[in-house]
């Protein structure tokens, strides 16, 4: 699967996500909710590891590729 079409499968997803902590405000460093939803929405993916409760609520997922080669690196913010 080229980039074009994981963007386009995953756009909905992410998408709906993005809607759900809109609807659900929580305060910085309170974003349990929202740490849980992200969580959630990760679990579905493959071979990524998930370590929750960094910095108290933050969420880090590390992609276990099966190759060397060159590295893209994703950071968002909960709140």
């Amino acid at each position: 699967m080229d980039i074009a079409d994981a963007v386009k499968r995953v756009t909905p997803v992410v998408t709906q996500l993005r809607h759900d902590i809109h609807a659900h405000p929580e305060l910085g460093f309170e974003e349990v909710e929202t740490a849980r939803r992200v969580v959630a929405c990760l679990s579905g993916l493959a071979n990524l590891t998930i370590e929750t409760g960094v910095a108290r609520t933050g969420v880090v997922a590390t992609l276990n590729a099966d190759r060397a080669g060159p590295t893209i690196a994703l950071r968002a913010e909960l709140d």
